[in-house]
Parts: structure tokens; sequence; C-alpha cells
């Protein structure tokens, strides 16, 4: 595959970055109107269209500079609002609406995993098509594992913090949606100081090893990483 310079590979990457962002929000609200609270679908999120979702900061200034200053992709879209009054079973209902993100991350990567073998399948024979599938499919795959397993970290505000504050007894629940606060403060501190990436890199290579498409989404990352100045 010819290299590319960080300019193309930023292209690359919007078209997985927007449906990865919009699968998983407008998943949020589509559970929650399903269980009972329609505050998400009337204010409009329960779509597929990525500029109901996009955060100026989070989903735009905030990933271009860590991808062009640290050569990796942090950021977030608006939340999806959520009113828990309104859910029938609101401590097991918040945590199914939280979970409804990385599970359309996870369907998302393994459609991105779906177009790698595509893209495979074709080779020379259609390359003006085989190079783009490769190369956005891979991208897929890695950002949808890793919007999955981010917000699936036991921490809120992330999705993962929400399923915990859940299960645990209500007394202890409480005591830890304290932290909400300062959730995002505590995940950039792991984050600089390389301990986030140590705790999820593991799990995500795992989880990519077992998609259709994921060894080859890995290693056609890898050759990009190694191309990219």
């Amino acid at each position: 595959m010819e290299s590319i310079n960080a300019i193309q590979l930023a292209a690359v990457l919007v078209i997985p970055v927007l449906f990865a962002i919009t699968a998983h929000e407008a998943a949020h609200g589509w559970v929650a109107s399903r269980l009972g609270d329609p505050t998400a679908r009337q204010l409009g999120r329960v779509t597929f269209n990525p500029f109901k979702h996009v955060d100026p900061i989070g989903t735009l200034a905030v990933p271009v500079a860590t991808f062009f200053l640290g050569g990796f992709l942090f950021g977030w879209a608006k939340p999806v609002p959520v009113d828990w009054r309104n859910l029938r079973d609101p401590r097991r209902d918040m945590a199914l609406v939280a979970l409804a993100g990385p599970g359309a991350n996870l369907v998302m990567a393994l459609f991105w995993g779906l177009m790698v073998q595509l893209g495979l399948a074709l080779g020379a024979a259609v390359p003006w098509l085989a190079a783009p599938l490769l190369l956005m499919g891979a991208a897929g795959v890695l950002i949808n594992v890793l919007l999955m397993v981010l917000n699936l970290f036991p921490l809120p505000p992330l999705d993962g913090g929400r399923v915990l504050t859940a299960l645990l007894p209500p007394r202890w629940a409480m005591a830890f949606a304290r932290l909400e606060p300062y959730g995002l403060i505590l995940l950039l501190a792991l984050l600089v100081f390389g301990v986030l990436g140590g705790l999820l890199w593991p799990v995500m290579h795992g989880l990519i090893e077992l998609l259709p498409g994921g060894p080859a989404a890995l290693a056609i990352v890898a050759g990009l990483l190694q191309q990219t100045p």
C-alpha cells in the first residue's frame, strides 16, 4: 500500500470517526426512548445525522489537536440527555442506556472489519475500490473498538462508570457518582501519564484479533503509523 501523509490519514479517519460517534450517541437515545424516556428523541438526538451529536471542542478541536500534536485520537461528543425519572426501572435502565453506546460501536467494528475483508477480496482486481475500503475499514475497526473499550472504563461520566454506579449498592453508588465532576480530569491525567493506554491497549488488541478482518486491520494501522511522519 502506498505511503500517505498525516493530512491524507486524517481524511481517511473522518468517515469512520463520524459514524462511530453518531452510532454511539444515537444508540443511547434510542434505548432510552425504548425504556420510557423520550427526551433524546424529542431533541432530535436519535438520528444518524452527525451534526446533531458534534461538540465543537470535543469532536473537532481536541481530536485534531491530539492527532497532529500527539499522534493519537481523543475527544467526545455532546452527551445524549436522559431523564432517569422517565425510565421504568431507573437503576437497571440507566445501565442499559449506558451499554447501548459501546454496543453500537461493537456493531460498527464488525461492519468495518467486513469492509476490510471485502477490500482484501477485491485486491489488485479493483485497486481503486480496494484501497479506500482497506484504509477506512482498518481505521473504523480501531476507532470503534477504542470508543467501546474507553467508554466501558469504570469511571464516571463514562458509560462504564454509569454501569458500575447502577450495580453498586445505593450508598456506594451515591459516593461513587460524586466522582463525575472530576472524571474527565482523572481520565486526562491517566492518558497523559501513559496509564490509560497501558490499560486499554491489551484489551483492544485482543478484541480486534477476534473480529473478522481484525488481524489485517491491525497490520494496516501499524503500517500507516510507520509511514506517517
